[in-house]
């Protein structure tokens, strides 16, 4: 066999005569304080399983990492998914969205967990993660998938394999149990040592450690608006008998799915004028803010809010809090050097404030505009003036914090948080991140209006993430009102436009590895064209087209 070269994190490189696995080499990284889980093989990720046949370069995945917390989360997933069919094998384990640092799970039917239960299983768990087993990864036949997922109850898991259609289907194996997951896990259950179960209303949480302090399980925060705005989604689509991928996929390939936009579209359009009769109720409020974490929809959703409070009577004005922006020579940096955009400080918070008083007191401001290619704030003679009828939308990630606004009192401000909750899984095991559906929303975006590449978008992300996590998520108690902003179409939408610019990633760039698994992760889903989605749809503000004017 030819020689294979395999350089070990750009530091040096080794050379092997015949086929090895990644485990077998982890003593030639240099030492760190941190457990080495996966491996980047040509900027790929990789369990320690794979076989190295090819010359590569090759990158350690530590634990105390976002791409590690993901594998440790996700194989906790896989776990509890074995311990759950030894113990209640003849129910389904149905996933949910995350919570809290944990993941909210249900049984299907009438069953419901008691607290012993729960302690059956989590102790179930600890007996799998004690004994270390090796978690096995490998294929087998489409056919003998669809056999082995009847067999094991997985019938959403076996219903996507009518479109997705693979010859061979990767699993992973643990004892006598088996189940597809879309990315690695880990190489064995040992590693899996912080997790926590708690019942939680109807069902339980799989709580585990946050990437930053992976070595604890932090103090449950309820957050009981979220998750009944969740629940009842989940509801809805249970009505409609769409609730995986998989019942979606057959929607589409039945040519169902244009009456099903309409009725996604019209149930958002309905909580949205929900939402303008809470504030029409309340007297006295002339300020809605409306906040969010990136790319959840939040310029759409004030012009949708804006015509449902015309119909009630108001004159809405909008002011989005982007245009703000302090320009990027003085934008403040993270510890990393890069620029902090998601932090209030990147807002000029005082300009903001004067003007809003002065409109207030019926003077007329001029407006700013912000150039996101330039990073320059710029003026075009834009002007703005409230009258007694008028009530005003502040649309920004920062709008739940009462430091953006605190010359304004609290008794006309109606504060509203969206969130896109998809209610989707792709199957009973495998959930649909909240995150990945915001990223793929942003991954188009920035192409379509911002001339960025998907390289550009994704290096940004986690530093995205964590100003969301500093700056937005702590306020989210604040709220008056929760609007989900999830369509539950709209990743097949989306699919058509982030592929090409996912594909265009190259291996040899860092960002591979995350273009690729959003790749495996679009593929589950069956295309939508475009012209389907009505001209005021929220998703019309990430692929263009829409009939609102941004």
């Amino acid at each position: 066999m030819k020689e294979i070269k395999i350089s070990i994190d750009g530091k040096k490189e080794i050379k092997v005569s015949k086929r090895i696995c990644a485990y077998d080499i982890l003593s030639e990284f240099e030492e760190n304080n941190d457990e080495i889980i996966a491996v980047k093989i040509n900027n790929e990720t990789c369990s320690l399983t794979q076989v190295i046949d090819i010359n590569c370069t090759l990158k350690p995945i530590y634990l105390k990492t976002h791409e590690g917390s993901a594998i440790y989360r996700r194989t906790l997933c896989f776990v509890l998914a074995a311990a759950a069919q030894e113990l209640f094998p003849a129910k389904r384990l149905l996933v949910g969205h995350s919570l809290g640092y944990g993941y909210y799970y249900t049984f299907d039917s009438d069953f419901v967990l008691q607290q012993k239960d729960l302690e059956n299983l989590e102790k179930h768990m600890r007996k799998l993660i004690y004994a270390d087993h090796i978690i096995k990864q490998s294929y087998i036949s489409y056919n003998d998938a669809i056999e082995l997922f009847e067999k094991l109850n997985l019938t959403e898991t076996r219903k996507q394999l009518n479109y997705i259609c693979p010859p061979k289907v990767p699993i992973n194996t643990l004892g006598d149990f088996c189940d597809l997951y879309f990315a690695p896990l880990l190489v064995s259950t040992g590693i899996l040592k912080l997790f926590e179960l708690k019942l939680y209303q109807g069902g339980f949480l799989l709580r585990f450690p946050m990437t930053a302090k992976p070595d604890e399980i932090s103090d449950f925060e309820d957050l009981p608006q979220l998750f009944s705005v969740y629940d009842r989604y989940k509801t809805w689509g249970k009505q409609l008998n769409v609730s995986s991928c998989a019942s979606l996929n057959a929607l589409i390939h039945e040519r169902k799915q244009k009456e099903f936009i309409d009725i996604v579209e019209t149930f958002q359009n309905k909580t949205i004028a929900d939402i303008a009769d809470q504030i029409h109720e309340r007297e006295g409020i002339r300020v809605i803010l409306i906040a969010g974490p990136s790319s959840s929809g939040k310029t759409t959703t004030s012009k949708k809010l804006s015509m449902q409070l015309r119909a009630l009577g108001y004159t809405p004005q909008i002011i989005e809090l982007d245009t703000y922006y302090v320009g990027r020579d003085k934008t403040p940096l993270d510890e990393n050097g890069d620029y902090d955009y998601e932090c209030l400080e990147a807002l000029d918070v005082a300009q903001l404030n004067q003007d809003l008083v002065a409109l207030f007191n019926g003077k007329t401001i001029e407006l700013p505009s912000y150039d996101f290619k330039d990073g320059k704030r710029f003026y075009t003679g834009n002007q703005m003036q409230l009258c007694k009828e008028d009530i005003l939308i502040l649309e920004g990630i920062h709008g739940l914090n009462d430091r953006l606004t605190p010359l304004l009192p609290n008794d006309i401000k109606f504060k509203i948080y969206l969130s896109a909750l998809t209610q989707l899984n792709l199957d009973d095991h495998n959930r649909i991140s909240t995150s990945d559906n915001r990223l793929i929303r942003r991954i188009v975006r920035d192409s379509q209006f911002r001339g960025k590449t998907a390289v550009d978008t994704i290096k940004m992300w986690p530093s995205v993430q964590r100003g969301e996590k500093l700056h937005i998520y702590p306020f989210q108690g604040n709220a008056d009102a929760m609007l989900n902003t999830a369509l539950d179409y709209e990743l097949a939408v989306l699919k058509m436009y982030a592929e090409p610019l996912l594909r265009a990633v190259n291996p040899n760039q860092v960002e591979y590895s995350e273009a690729s698994r959003l790749l495996r992760f679009l593929s589950n889903f069956l295309p939508i064209p475009s012209n389907l989605v009505p001209g005021q749809s929220l998703i019309r503000e990430f692929i263009g087209g829409s009939d609102f004017k941004y």
